[in-house]
């Protein structure tokens, strides 16, 4: 009995580190994944540069790409760093719905580049499809707001 009143207590403890911290810790996933990303495109060394090229010609074909490359990652970067500033999450999710609407499009209008068949993502295509996990961890921290008094 001592060992499982002893995992019962790691349990215990590990979950109420959690429930104090996930917050700060989703926030700066966010961060992380957002300005990173985001920086590496503004510095144009980004693995993604080429679907956002692709893209963009499809959707956008008066824009330069490295015009439009630079302030994408600006964008991204803004975005990250919104997630970490209290008070600001309304405005980085109200940025993060038209960045995920714009980076799930390769996955319709790119299909030879993010399927290798039905149902069977190509590894860019994963990269896209992976997103769901940035919106739900987005809702988390949305969910964790109060209400706007008015």
């Amino acid at each position: 009995m001592p060992a499982l009143r002893l995992i019962e207590h790691f349990d215990q403890t590990v979950i109420r580190w959690l429930k104090k911290y996930h917050d700060a810790l989703a926030r700066i996933a966010l961060f992380i994944v957002f300005f990173w990303f985001g920086i590496l495109k503004v510095i144009l060394v980004s693995a993604a540069n080429p679907l956002v090229s692709d893209l963009l010609h499809k959707t956008l074909p008066f824009i330069t790409f490295h015009t439009f490359i630079i302030c994408f990652g600006l964008y991204e970067m803004l975005i990250g760093l919104l997630f970490l500033i209290p008070g600001q999450e309304r405005l980085a999710i109200a940025l993060l719905i038209p960045h995920m609407i714009m980076t799930i499009l390769p996955l319709f209008l790119l299909p030879t580049i993010t399927w290798q068949g039905f149902m069977i993502p190509t590894l860019e295509g994963q990269y896209i499809i992976k997103n769901v996990v940035i919106i739900a961890l987005a809702f988390t921290v949305a969910a964790r707001l109060h209400p706007i008094k008015l």
